[in-house]
């Protein structure tokens, strides 16, 4: 059965089937050269120029049939893309400040179309750089040197609304916005340190202040203490108590006593006298 199918398909062919062959592999080659296919790739959108007019219609990702020699297609890129901008500015009290910031955006998919008519593929160069560079300066300006470091958050975020308010109507989307550095002048910077130096030594001299107020408080209420304990000793002395201290020194002299006379050469004799009078 299949020999008698190929014996048909060579009878219809004949001494034409070469033929049909050439002209099949040349028709293959000619669509390869014109190439009517493009492939979107992902996070990718296609801009559809037509005679080099730009279509409305956007290409999704995937595979897609274009006119050949009539139609071509731009792609561009709709992932979340960085920016990174050097920006210089001046506070509201006229200090110098330089600024490392990023950018997080992306196109509008959708309108990609627009953009590339508008701006073209240096839209990065052309509106993120410029308004990053402008907005900076003009929030920075609102701000003095003290405030732009004590309320960096603020600052930060007043920025970002700011950028996604300027972008909009170019189709690209501001997703997050970070300073990464932030500097003032060598001046201001020395300035800065020259008074936290000062202020540092003024809280060491205040509290070696209060430590010397607070020993000289302690002196004086230990001699008030011992003065007081000096006026009530007094107080109690009386000449009873100086009596009896006599006495008692005299008894300690007796208790301590040998039985022993002191040798002498000469003159009288000490004795204790024992009968005092009671």
């Amino acid at each position: 059965m299949a020999d008698e199918v190929s014996r048909t398909i060579q009878n219809l062919l004949g001494n034409r089937g070469p033929l049909l062959l050439g002209a099949a592999v040349v028709a293959l080659v000619l669509l390869f050269m014109i190439n009517p296919f493009v492939i979107v790739g992902a996070g990718e959108r296609g801009v559809v120029l037509t005679f080099g007019s730009v279509d409305e219609t956007v290409l999704d990702e995937g595979l897609h049939v274009k006119i050949p020699f009539v139609q071509t297609v731009v792609l561009m890129d709709v992932k979340i893309q960085k920016a990174q901008t050097d920006a210089a500015a001046s506070t509201r009290d006229l200090q110098d400040t330089t600024s490392t910031v990023v950018v997080n955006f992306r196109v509008v998919p959708d309108k990609a179309n627009l953009i590339y008519q508008e701006v073209g593929l240096s839209y990065r160069d052309k509106i993120i750089d410029p308004g990053v560079q402008e907005i900076v300066k003009a929030v920075t300006a609102s701000y003095n040197a003290g405030e732009l470091i004590t309320q960096r958050n603020k600052v930060r975020d007043e920025i970002l609304a700011a950028l996604k308010e300027r972008m909009l109507p170019y189709n690209v989307v501001v997703t997050d916005f970070a300073i990464v550095n932030f500097s003032f002048s060598q001046q201001f910077t020395q300035a800065i340190e020259d008074k936290q130096t000062a202020e540092q030594k003024a809280l060491k001299a205040e509290q070696d202040l209060k430590r010397i107020e607070i020993e000289a408080q302690q002196k004086i209420a230990l001699a008030r203490a011992e003065a007081e304990s000096l006026r009530l000793q007094r107080a109690v002395i009386s000449p009873q108590v100086i009596q009896l201290r006599a006495i008692e020194a005299k008894i300690s002299a007796i208790e301590k006593w040998n039985g022993q006379l002191p040798r002498v050469t000469g003159g009288v004799i000490p004795f204790i006298n024992v009968d005092e009078e009671k």
